[in-house]
């Protein structure tokens, strides 16, 4: 199994609230209505926090300013992932996402990248 990781910025026309309303309750569902389409088996946003602990957590490591959120996005394998894009309505379904995502999303500043997951431990 691997995984899409997109780290996310909101647009600065876009304020926090309005930036994780619309990410979660219209791009969420716009993301579901194409699943199949673009062989997504599982989905998940992780949006940021805002709390002094964040702050406390980047000074300590002397780090930068953290993205608004992180998405998930899981698949079977790159070959199943890819396979999407090969048909037409795989491609359709990624350019609606993409136009999507510029509403509220600062695409030159995020990053997306490919994973595969290694789980060290799970104390749940």
């Amino acid at each position: 199994m691997i995984k899409l990781v997109y780290c996310v910025w909101r647009r600065e026309d876009v304020s926090q609230e309005e930036f994780h309303n619309y990410w979660l309750n219209t791009h969420g569902p716009n993301v579901r209505s194409v699943a199949e389409k673009i062989n997504a088996l599982r989905y998940v946003q992780s949006h940021r926090v805002d709390t002094p602990t964040n702050d406390a957590m980047r000074q300590s490591r002397n780090m930068t300013a953290p993205y608004d959120g992180i998405t998930e996005v899981w698949f079977r394998d790159e070959a199943h992932m890819n396979e999407a894009t090969a048909s037409q309505q795989g491609r359709e379904a990624g350019l609606f996402l993409i136009e999507d995502e510029a509403r509220f999303i600062n695409l030159e500043k995020s990053c997306l990248f490919v994973t595969e997951e290694h789980e060290v431990f799970d104390l749940r």
